[in-house]
């Protein structure tokens, strides 16, 4: 399990590097009485399902096994 979850683990960093990057150039700011607003078109499902692949990596990597 462990080599799992270190496979996890990148694919996860990898995907968060990867979505996010673009996910922040999908969004458009503007200035609005002196203050950047920004305004995102971006979709945010890639991101999130990374950042749950990475968690479950991480749990993975740590566990210990168990002992029978």
């Amino acid at each position: 399990m462990k080599i799992v979850g270190i496979v996890l683990l990148v694919l996860g960093i990898i995907g968060l590097a990867i979505f996010g990057i673009q996910a922040l150039n999908d969004s458009e700011s503007f200035n609005v009485l002196g203050v950047d607003v920004a305004v995102s078109k971006a979709n945010w499902t890639p991101v999130i399902v990374s950042g749950i692949v990475l968690v479950v990596g991480i749990i993975l990597a740590l566990a210990k096994p168990k002992r029978t």
